[in-house]
Protein backbone atom coordinates (compact mmCIF):
# COMPACT_ATOMS: atom_id res chain seq x y z
CA UNK A 1 0.00 0.00 0.00
CA UNK A 2 1.13 3.38 -0.79
CA UNK A 3 2.14 6.37 1.47
CA UNK A 4 -0.68 8.32 -0.71
CA UNK A 5 -3.75 5.57 0.24
CA UNK A 6 -2.32 5.65 3.55
CA UNK A 7 -2.71 9.08 3.95
CA UNK A 8 -6.40 8.50 2.17
CA UNK A 9 -7.31 6.36 5.06
CA UNK A 10 -6.36 7.85 7.93
CA UNK A 11 -8.16 10.86 6.86
CA UNK A 12 -11.15 8.62 5.60
CA UNK A 13 -11.33 7.27 9.02
CA UNK A 14 -11.08 10.87 11.14
CA UNK A 15 -14.02 11.97 8.97
CA UNK A 16 -15.98 8.96 10.29
CA UNK A 17 -15.00 8.97 14.16
CA UNK A 18 -15.96 12.91 13.80
CA UNK A 19 -19.36 11.99 12.32
CA UNK A 20 -19.29 9.77 15.34
CA UNK A 21 -18.69 12.60 17.59
CA UNK A 22 -20.97 14.89 16.39
CA UNK A 23 -23.86 12.50 17.13
CA UNK A 24 -22.32 11.73 20.92
CA UNK A 25 -22.68 15.67 20.95
CA UNK A 26 -26.34 15.89 20.20
CA UNK A 27 -26.69 12.50 22.50
CA UNK A 28 -24.82 14.23 25.27
CA UNK A 29 -22.63 11.21 25.79
CA UNK A 30 -19.29 12.89 26.56
CA UNK A 31 -17.38 9.74 27.47
CA UNK A 32 -18.32 8.39 23.25
CA UNK A 33 -17.01 12.18 22.35
CA UNK A 34 -13.72 12.12 23.88
CA UNK A 35 -13.03 8.73 22.68
CA UNK A 36 -14.30 9.46 19.01
CA UNK A 37 -12.00 12.82 19.39
CA UNK A 38 -9.22 10.48 20.79
CA UNK A 39 -9.49 7.99 18.01
CA UNK A 40 -9.54 10.82 14.96
CA UNK A 41 -6.72 12.79 16.51
CA UNK A 42 -4.71 8.99 16.22
CA UNK A 43 -5.72 9.33 12.77
CA UNK A 44 -4.27 12.98 12.22
CA UNK A 45 -0.95 12.11 13.40
CA UNK A 46 -0.70 9.09 11.42
CA UNK A 47 -1.75 10.72 8.82
CA UNK A 48 0.94 13.53 9.59
CA UNK A 49 3.66 10.83 10.11
CA UNK A 50 3.16 10.01 6.64
CA UNK A 51 3.41 13.45 5.50
CA UNK A 52 6.47 13.98 7.04
CA UNK A 53 7.80 10.17 5.09
CA UNK A 54 6.02 11.30 2.50
CA UNK A 55 7.90 15.15 1.91
CA UNK A 56 10.89 14.49 3.56
CA UNK A 57 13.08 16.22 1.22
CA UNK A 58 11.01 19.19 1.60
CA UNK A 59 10.96 22.44 3.86
CA UNK A 60 9.02 21.41 6.94
CA UNK A 61 5.86 23.97 7.78
CA UNK A 62 4.33 24.80 10.91
CA UNK A 63 0.80 26.70 10.07
CA UNK A 64 -1.29 27.73 13.29
CA UNK A 65 -4.13 27.51 14.26
CA UNK A 66 -6.34 31.00 15.69
CA UNK A 67 -9.71 29.49 18.11
CA UNK A 68 -10.63 31.81 20.80
CA UNK A 69 -11.21 28.86 23.53
CA UNK A 70 -13.83 31.85 24.95
CA UNK A 71 -15.93 31.49 21.72
CA UNK A 72 -15.59 27.61 21.43
CA UNK A 73 -18.53 25.35 20.91
CA UNK A 74 -17.45 21.82 20.72
CA UNK A 75 -19.96 20.90 18.04
CA UNK A 76 -19.25 24.07 15.74
CA UNK A 77 -15.46 23.09 15.81
CA UNK A 78 -15.78 19.46 15.08
CA UNK A 79 -17.56 20.59 12.13
CA UNK A 80 -15.15 23.18 10.37
CA UNK A 81 -12.49 19.63 11.65
CA UNK A 82 -14.69 18.30 8.93
CA UNK A 83 -14.70 20.66 6.77
CA UNK A 84 -10.33 20.60 6.70
CA UNK A 85 -10.66 16.94 6.48
CA UNK A 86 -12.22 17.48 2.89
CA UNK A 87 -10.64 20.05 1.69
CA UNK A 88 -7.53 18.47 2.53
CA UNK A 89 -8.69 15.18 0.69
CA UNK A 90 -10.03 17.08 -2.42
CA UNK A 91 -6.19 18.81 -2.56
CA UNK A 92 -4.63 15.35 -1.80
CA UNK A 93 -6.46 14.13 -4.87
CA UNK A 94 -5.62 16.96 -6.69
CA UNK A 95 -2.03 16.23 -6.10
CA UNK A 96 -1.44 19.63 -4.01
CA UNK A 97 0.42 18.08 -0.97
CA UNK A 98 1.18 21.12 0.26
CA UNK A 99 -1.89 22.20 1.15
CA UNK A 100 -3.68 18.89 2.06
CA UNK A 101 -0.73 18.66 4.82
CA UNK A 102 -1.68 22.26 5.57
CA UNK A 103 -5.37 21.75 6.22
CA UNK A 104 -4.40 18.45 8.02
CA UNK A 105 -2.09 20.13 10.41
CA UNK A 106 -4.88 22.83 10.86
CA UNK A 107 -7.39 20.16 11.55
CA UNK A 108 -5.44 18.66 14.23
CA UNK A 109 -4.82 22.01 15.97
CA UNK A 110 -8.51 21.52 16.38
CA UNK A 111 -8.85 18.83 17.48
CA UNK A 112 -6.29 19.55 20.29
CA UNK A 113 -8.29 22.15 21.24
CA UNK A 114 -11.27 20.37 21.45
CA UNK A 115 -9.67 17.56 23.49
CA UNK A 116 -8.25 20.74 25.82
CA UNK A 117 -11.99 21.48 26.57
CA UNK A 118 -13.13 17.80 27.19
CA UNK A 119 -9.93 17.30 29.66
CA UNK A 120 -11.26 20.51 31.48
CA UNK A 121 -14.80 19.48 32.19
CA UNK A 122 -13.56 16.37 33.69
CA UNK A 123 -11.53 18.42 36.33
Amino acid sequence: MTLETKITKAVLSAIKHLENSRRSVTEDNENLLANQVWKASAEVEYALFLFSILRQNEQSHSWKVDLKSKEFEVAAVITSTQELFQKAKTSFENGDLLEAHKKIWMARGYLLKVQNILEKKHK
